[in-house]
C-alpha cells in the first residue's frame, strides 16, 4: 500500500532497540564531572561523538519532511475533524484532507499571506504570523503555510484572556493574527492597544448567502475598517495565492519556527525562539523514542499553541500519518476517540486520573463476579509486570477477555503508544493504566525551551515512577543545591538540579537578554529548576522544584506537587488540588475540587442518603459539609501514612468545590498546571478559615486531654 520501507522510520527503529539486559539507558561521559557538578550523561548509544541532529541529512527543516510525506503519500490521510451540523447540533463523522491537497492549500495560502503583508507595507522575510484558535485543522495549514515563505507562527493560547493576547500580538509586533471568529470581537476591542496590528484572517465562513451588506464579513469588516484593520476569510487568501502564486521561500535549519509563549505560572509569557533545526531534532527523536509510520492515526486534543502537541504533529506529519481533531468539548473526548480509533495518544496526568478512576469504578470495585474477576485480572498482571526476570504487562487469555473490553470503552483498543507528559504521573496509575491498556505506556520530560522533549522512557523498560532515558538529541547533567540539600554526590543517587544541552535546545527568550541569561550558563547548559536524581541504569527522577518548595515555620521544607500528585492518585473522587502551607504555621491546608461522578457514591456513603452525581448545586453544597470535609480529611490521613508522609506533609483541613481551578479563572495554564501565587491569592479568606479551624481544633484537643 505505501511502496517500499521509508530507510528514515527504519534507522529510527533501529536506534530505538533497548540496550542489552541489565546495561544503563543513559551512561556518564568518563571524567565529565566537576567540583558541584554529576558527570554528564548521554543515550547509550550516543556516549561519544556529536549528539544526534537528524535521521535523514536531505531533511533538514520542518517545511521538507512534510514536503517528503506529501510526495510519498500524496493520497494518505493527513488532517481530519468532524463538522458540526446545526440542524440535528451534532458532530458528524470525520472528513479528511489528504496529503496532497493539504500541500496545495498551504503552498496558496503561504503566498497569500505574503501578498497581504505586502500590501500592508511588511516586506521581506522571517515575520511572524498570529495563530490564535482551538485545535482544528486550519491551525496546522496556517504552520505550513508560514513555513513555506520562511515566516514563522506565534502561537496564542486559545483560553487566555485578552491581557495576555495583547502582550502577546505587542511583544512580537504581529501584522495579522490568524484566527476562529470568536476571537474576532476581541481583537477589535484590543485594537486601540495594538500598533502593529492590520489584518485578520478569519478561518471560519464570514459569508454565507445573506442580502449585501448584511453578512459576517461585510459588518466585521465596516467595524474593523474604522480602526485601521482589514479581514479576510482563510479561503480568499489561498484563492488570492491561487491566482498570484509565488514560489516557495525556503527556510535554512537556523531559521525561527515559532516563537511559543510560555503559559507561564507567574509573570508575563517568555517568547521561547525555536528553530527549523530543533523542529527536526524533535521530530527525529520523537521518530526513535514514540515510533510512527504511515498507517497511524493520531488524535489532537491538547492545545497546539502548547509545544507538546505540535511536536506529536510534526511527527506525524513527517511519517506520513493521519491527524484527526477532537471536536472541541473536552468533556466529550471520548466520543471522538471512539470514532477515530487513534494508533497513538499522548495525554497528561490530569486526564489520565480521570481514566483511571473510571475504569477503577467500572471494574474493581464493582461488586459480584465483574469485581472478583477484575481484581484477579489486575493483581496477576501486576504480579507479571513486577517479575524481575521477564517484566511483562501482556496476558494471553486475561487481554482478550478482559482489557480489550475495557480498553473499546475508551476507542483506544488500536492504541499502540501512550506518553503522559506536563506533569509527573503517579507511578501507581502509570502501572495501573499498563495492565489495562496492555501497550507502551510510557513518561517522558521536556519543555518549550527543549521542544518538548529531553528524557523519555525506552521501550520495554517497565518501570515507573521516573522519566526514563536521555534521548540521542541530549546531554544532562545535575548541578548542587546545597540549601537544598541535593548534592551531585549523593548516595546512592546523585541528586540536582536538572541541566540540558541539546539540538532541540532553544535559541533565546524573544526580546528578554535578561531572562535569557538567567536560564543559559556560559557552557550552555540551561538551567531547568526542576531537581532531579538518576538511578544506577540512567533513569532520571523529577523530585522536587527549585522554586516550588514551602518552608514551614518550623523550617521544614515541603513540595506540595508531589503531595498533591499522591492524593489525585489515591482518591478518585479528587479532581483537582491544591497544597498550601504558609511560611508562618506548621502544617498544610488544602484546596480540592471533586469529580461529580464519583465523588457523589462517596458523599452518598458519608451521609446515608442518595446523592444524584447530576443535580451540580446540591453536590457543591454537599461538597462544604463538614461532615464530609472530616470524611475526606480522613481518607487523606489514611493516603499520608500509606505513603509515609512526615507528619508535617500531610493536609490538616480541606475545603471541596466543583472545578475550584480552571483556564477561565486563570488558576491554572493551558496545560493544566496550577498557578500557585494566583491561587494563593484566590482563596486567601478560605485558607485563613482553615488556618483558623485547624487551630481551634488543635486547641479543643489539648484542653480535652488535659481533662
Amino acid at each position: 500500500m505505501f511502496g517500499q520501507p521509508d530507510p528514515t522510520l527504519q534507522r529510527a527503529a533501529e536506534i530505538a532497540k533497548p540496550p542489552p539486559k541489565g546495561q544503563p539507558y543513559s551512561v556518564p561521559i568518563l571524567g565529565s564531572q566537576s567540583e558541584g557538578r554529576s558527570a554528564v550523561y548521554r543515550h547509550w548509544r550516543y556516549r561519544d561523538g556529536p549528539m544526534m541532529e537528524r535521521l535523514d541529512e536531505s531533511i533538514t527543516t520542518a517545511h521538507e519532511a512534510f514536503e517528503a510525506s506529501a510526495t510519498r503519500y500524496p493520497r494518505n490521510k493527513c488532517l481530519g475533524s468532524r463538522p458540526y451540523d446545526p440542524v440535528s447540533k451534532t458532530f458528524g463523522a470525520y472528513q479528511w484532507q489528504d496529503y496532497q491537497t493539504v500541500q496545495t492549500r498551504r503552498k496558496n495560502l503561504g503566498a497569500g499571506l505574503v501578498h497581504l503583508h505586502r500590501k500592508s507595507g511588511v516586506e521581506g522575510r522571517h515575520y511572524g504570523v498570529g495563530l490564535w484558535c482551538q485545535n482544528r485543522p486550519e491551525w496546522q495549514i496556517t504552520d505550513l503555510a508560514c513555513m513555506s515563505q520562511s515566516l514563522f507562527t506565534v502561537s496564542i493560547y486559545d483560553t487566555l484572556g485578552p491581557d495576555t493576547t495583547e502582550y502577546i500580538v505587542n511583544h512580537a509586533s504581529l501584522t495579522c493574527v490568524v484566527t476562529s471568529l470568536n476571537h474576532v470581537t476581541t481583537l477589535l476591542k484590543l485594537k486601540p492597544r495594538l500598533p502593529t496590528l492590520k489584518m485578520i484572517v478569519v478561518l471560519d465562513p464570514i459569508s454565507s448567502g445573506e442580502l449585501p451588506g448584511q453578512s459576517k464579513g461585510e459588518l466585521l469588516n465596516s467595524l474593523a475598517s474604522e480602526i485601521g484593520v482589514s479581514i479576510y476569510y482563510i479561503e480568499d487568501v489561498e484563492a488570492l495565492g491561487e491566482k498570484e502564486p509565488i514560489p516557495y521561500s525556503l527556510p535554512k535549519p537556523d531559521d525561527v519556527i515559532t516563537i511559543n509563549y510560555t503559559s507561564g505560572t507567574t509573570g508575563d509569557p517568555k517568547g521561547v525562539v525555536l528553530t527549523h533545526r530543533n523542529a527536526i531534532a524533535g521530530i527525529c527523536v520523537s521518530m526513535i523514542v514514540i515510533g510512527c509510520s504511515p498507517d497511524q492515526v493520531m488524535c489532537s486534543f491538547l492545545p497546539l499553541a502548547h509545544i507538546y502537541q505540535r511536536l506529536g504533529e510534526h511527527l506525524a506529519l513527517a511519517t506520513g500519518a493521519a491527524i484527526g481533531y477532537f471536536h472541541g468539548n473536552i468533556a466529550e473526548l471520548v466520543e471522538d476517540l471512539k470514532i477515530l480509533r487513534p494508533t497513538s495518544f499522548a495525554g497528561v496526568p490530569r486526564l489520565y486520573n480521570k481514566f483511571g478512576s473510571a475504569i477503577k469504578e467500572a471494574t474493581v470495585k464493582q461488586s459480584g463476579f465483574k469485581g472478583k474477576l477484575s481484581r484477579h485480572v489486575v493483581a496477576t498482571k501486576t504480579a507479571a509486570l513486577k517479575d524481575k526476570e521477564n517484566p511483562t504487562n501482556k496476558h494471553a487469555l486475561y487481554d482478550r477477555i478482559w482489557s480489550k473490553k475495557v480498553v473499546r470503552a475508551f476507542g483506544l483498543e488500536r492504541c499502540k503508544v501512550m506518553v503522559s507528559g506536563s506533569a509527573p504521573i503517579d507511578p501507581g496509575l502509570q502501572q495501573f493504566l499498563r495492565i489495562v491498556f496492555g501497550n507502551n505506556f510510557i513518561q517522558g520530560y521536556g519543555l518549550t525551551e527543549t521542544y518538548a522533549v529531553t528524557l523519555v522512557q525506552l521501550d520495554g523498560d517497565l518501570t515507573a515512577g521516573n522519566c526514563g532515558a536521555v534521548v540521542p538529541t541530549s546531554e544532562c547533567c545535575l548541578l548542587d543545591v546545597p540549601d537544598m540539600e541535593y548534592l551531585s554526590t549523593d548516595k546512592p543517587h546523585p541528586r540536582g538540579e536538572l541541566l540540558i544541552r541539546s539540538s532541540t535546545l532553544f535559541r533565546e527568550y524573544f526580546r528578554n537578554d535578561e531572562e535569557t541569561k538567567k536560564a543559559m550558563d556560559s557552557e550552555g547548559w540551561f538551567h531547568t529548576g526542576d531537581i532531579c536524581q538518576i538511578d544506577e541504569l540512567g533513569r532520571f527522577k523529577i523530585i522536587d522544584r527549585r522554586k516550588n518548595v514551602l518552608k514551614l515555620a518550623q523550617g521544614e521544607y515541603i513540595s506540595p506537587e508531589r503531595i498533591e500528585n499522591v492524593y489525585l492518585a489515591s482518591c478518585g473522587y479528587l479532581a483537582t488540588a491544591y497544597v498550601h502551607g504558609d511560611s508562618h504555621q506548621s502544617f498544610l491546608v488544602g484546596i480540592f475540587g471533586v469529580a461529580p461522578d464519583a465523588f457523589a457514591p462517596f458523599a452518598s456513603k458519608v451521609l446515608g442518603e442518595k446523592v444524584d452525581p447530576v443535580d451540580l448545586e446540591k453536590l457543591e453544597k454537599i461538597a462544604q459539609n463538614k461532615k464530609i470535609e472530616k470524611a475526606v480529611i480522613k481518607e487523606l490521613d489514611k493516603v499520608g501514612r500509606k505513603n509515609k508522609f512526615n507528619s508535617y506533609e500531610k493536609v490538616r483541613a480541606c475545603r471541596l468545590f466543583i472545578d475550584p481551578f480552571t483556564v477561565e479563572n486563570q488558576l491554572l495554564t493551558p496545560t493544566l498546571k496550577l498557578k500557585r501565587p494566583q491561587a494563593a491569592r484566590w482563596f486567601r479568606d478560605h485558607l485563613d478559615e482553615l488556618y483558623a479551624e485547624a487551630l481551634e481544633e488543635e486547641e479543643n484537643g489539648k484542653i480535652k486531654a488535659k481533662l
